[in-house]
């Protein structure tokens, strides 16, 4: 018999959203760093690929939350641990980096006045 959570039948959206989740919390990481730091997010990059990075990284978390909030609501439990647990924890850092993305927002605000837009601007890559 199976644990829960262990089972070998797991969906293309369960695997995108760990391979997802696991890229994508470690460059929010980046971002709000560079963010607290230096008042810009990162760089555009080569091609604007940075950048791209960094904005398709925060759709991706607050897409696992959203789909975390909606399978709680309909279950009475969150995603499904996963192989290795791998979802159960891209699910936990998807909250944490959520949590991240609100306080150093909000500080943002409250100390420069502004939150950077997604595009690059010229106070930060003029």
């Amino acid at each position: 018999m199976a644990k829960e959570g262990s089972d070998t039948n797991i969906s293309t959206p369960e695997i995108a959203a760990i391979a997802g989740g696991l890229i994508s919390t470690p460059v929010i990481g980046w971002s709000l760093y560079t963010l607290k730091t230096t008042g810009c997010g990162l760089p555009p990059g080569p091609g604007g690929s940075i950048g791209a990075l960094e904005g398709i990284s925060y759709l991706v978390v607050v897409g696992i939350v959203g789909w975390s909030l909606y399978t709680k609501t309909k279950t009475g439990s969150g995603l499904p641990n996963g192989p290795f647990g791998l979802l159960g924890a891209v699910e936990g850092l998807s909250y944490l980096a959520l949590v991240a993305i609100i306080v150093v927002f909000g500080l943002q605000y409250f100390q420069q006045g502004y939150i950077p837009g997604p595009l690059p601007a010229d106070q930060c890559f003029g």
